[in-house]
């Protein structure tokens, strides 16, 4: 029974140990669903490699948050199996049918604390707090600096051909008059793919684009949705008057809130 007991710590701290990985991986800038399965992946060792993993390792908070990850895994199911092993081993059927049992029932508890929201967000706060006081990480919430829980968020956004924006300069979309931002801009030349970091405003985008964009959802869905023509450039001035009003509300309230 001690083993038992002992496999379920094992893996209650192991789960623990993927979500520590996964909201430190989020805090540095990845979305929650790539951070959870590059900590799971780092944490059981299966290495899937993805365009995310790229992103990871050229990222040198990312790259040690994996490495420790790594190495605790290691060490994690290495006991896990060694445990497993000693729960059931020696044990009459009945015994082992029981344990089989408590188990079962034991992996059932640790499956909805895990999927709790309500305790990952408990979790997300203080992991953060021991991350930022006992480590040397350099961690970031981006959700609060981009203000992503405000109405604010980044889009990517495929340039078809009858796009408002398809064969345009930068410059002369003025987009930024619509609170909207183009951060970078994915060009497929040939059978690569080019990346156009902070594009200047000669940038013609063309059809076939994909523009990383930050600004309001609202903002950054209708552009996506915009289309050629004069009720495009007519839905683009409508656009630009609501963020002239929605900054002076904000002037008023003083953030992000509208």
């Amino acid at each position: 029974m001690i083993a038992l007991i002992g496999l379920l710590i094992v893996i209650v701290i192991s789960i623990l140990i993927v979500r520590i990985g996964a909201i430190a991986l989020e805090l540095t800038g990845l979305s929650p669903e790539v951070a959870a399965f590059q900590s799971q992946s780092a944490f059981s060792g299966v290495g899937f490699t993805t365009s995310e993993s790229e992103i990871i390792v050229s990222h040198p908070v990312r790259r040690k948050i994996i490495r420790i990850l790594i190495l605790l895994g290691s060490v994690g199911i290495t006991s896990s199996i060694a445990t497993l092993i000693l729960t059931f081993v020696g044990q009459t059927r009945q015994v082992a049918l029981v344990r089989a049992l408590i188990l079962l029932a034991g992996l059932v508890g640790i499956y909805f604390f895990a999927r709790s929201q309500w305790i990952y967000r408990i979790m997300k706060k203080l992991i953060k707090r021991a991350l930022e006081k006992w480590t040397t990480l350099k961690i970031y919430d981006y959700e609060q600096v981009f203000g992503l829980s405000k109405g604010f968020s980044i889009s990517r956004i495929t340039i078809k051909k009858d796009s408002w924006m398809a064969g345009r300069k930068l410059k002369d979309l003025q987009v930024n008059l619509e609170g909207v931002l183009v951060l970078a801009i994915y060009r497929k030349i040939g059978k690569e793919e080019k990346f156009i970091g902070a594009p200047k405003g000669d940038t013609e985008i063309l059809s076939g684009d994909v523009l990383v964009c930050y600004g309001r959802e609202e903002a950054t869905r209708n552009l996506s949705q915009r289309l050629k023509g004069r009720k495009g450039d007519k839905e683009h001035e409508l656009g630009v008057k609501k963020e002239e009003e929605l900054n002076k509300i904000r002037e008023i309230k003083g953030g992000f809130d509208e």
